[in-house]
């Protein structure tokens, strides 16, 4: 499995920069040419692991935020999103629908999201040490489904 394309990108860790986050990753899958729903669901999952990175691994101070991406030749897409904050004391814990570190008016749905919406989903974190949630999905190639049709 050859990687066909990749970059990277780190953005300060301002809520502006979630959306920021979205247009790049849209742009940088486009050549796969997604359904609209694959492309939702992927912006959906990196805005967000973006948005926990600001609010979770930062508490909305300044701080960092890598995103990554490859794109492989079997139309398998992997994002990494990292920052360098406060990391994840219980990481089990965390990924649990409902549980928010913060409370307040978070509804602790990000993890379920993220995983709803991307084929896996991967968390590893330090405590003091920082975040990356990896996530994967597969594109269906309609150029490629419709020539395998044809043969």
């Amino acid at each position: 499995m050859d990687i066909i394309n990749e970059m990277t990108l780190t953005f300060s860790s301002r809520s502006a920069n979630e959306n920021f986050a979205r247009a790049a990753i849209s742009a940088f899958i486009l050549p796969l040419d997604p359904t609209i729903n694959e492309l939702a669901d992927i912006k959906t999952a990196v805005s967000e692991a973006v948005t926990n990175a600001i609010i979770h691994g930062y508490e909305y101070g300044d701080g960092n935020i890598t995103l990554g991406a490859k794109i492989f030749s079997n139309g398998k897409i992997v994002i990494k999103i990292k920052d360098r904050g406060r990391g994840i004391e219980n990481i089990k814990q965390a990924v649990e629908p409902l549980y928010s570190s913060v409370g307040g008016e978070r509804a602790g749905l990000g993890f379920a999201v993220m995983q709803s919406f991307m084929d896996s989903m991967k968390v590893s974190s330090k405590k003091g040490g920082g975040t990356t949630v990896t996530l994967e999905k597969h594109i269906i190639r309609r150029s490629k489904a419709v020539s395998d049709e044809n043969d």
